[in-house]
């Protein structure tokens, strides 16, 4: 029998698997470092456009948020002005309300009373006057009632005072409400 000695053809394809073994490994070895770069990338490719995306939103909402803070001082600025406006037209709706009752006031006022002062609080008038007598007082609270524009008189009180040693005036309180008869001169 022929002897052959393998041992050395058996190292040397040993020897060649454990180098392929050996270069596969590098070669996953790269592959998979390559693999780990480039999913790094990828990730932080991610990361930087979502903190973009982020940013941009960010900036979007500081714009709207600015837009809905000057929308809330326009309404509120709209607020003020509708109120301005309703004011200026109630006073111009009461602009000649108050020519009315300073004129039936003067038709009211009978002879020899005159007023010292006159004041309005909502719709009623707080008047303080002098009159020649009592009955002076009552002609002028029965005007006062007659009146249309006006409503319920009522008298604070009536002192008699002595200005000099002929005159003698009596001073008086009253008030009276303020009414508005548009429904009687409609049918007028």
């Amino acid at each position: 029998m022929a002897r052959i000695n393998l041992l050395p053809w058996r190292e040397e394809l040993r020897e060649e698997r454990r180098k392929r073994f050996l270069v596969a490994l590098a070669g996953v070895m790269v592959a998979a470092v390559g693999i780990v770069l480039i999913t790094d990338q990828t990730i932080s490719a991610a990361i930087d456009r979502q903190v973009s995306r982020n940013d941009y939103i960010g900036k979007q909402i500081a714009v709207l948020d600015d837009r809905i803070k000057q929308i809330s001082e326009l309404k509120a600025r709209r607020q003020q002005l509708v109120e301005r406006m309703r004011i200026i037209q109630d006073l111009q709706g009461n602009r000649s309300i108050s020519g009315r009752i300073f004129d039936q006031l003067t038709r009211t006022l009978p002879e020899g009373v005159y007023f010292t002062e006159v004041k309005m609080l909502d719709k009623t008038l707080s008047i303080t006057g002098a009159a020649e007598s009592n009955n002076r007082v009552s002609d002028l609270m029965r005007n006062l009632d007659a009146s249309a524009w006006f409503d319920a008189p009522s008298l604070a009180e009536v002192k008699a005072t002595t200005a000099g040693q002929l005159d003698q005036a009596n001073v008086f309180q009253l008030t009276v409400r303020q009414t508005e008869p548009a429904a009687k001169e409609d049918g007028q």
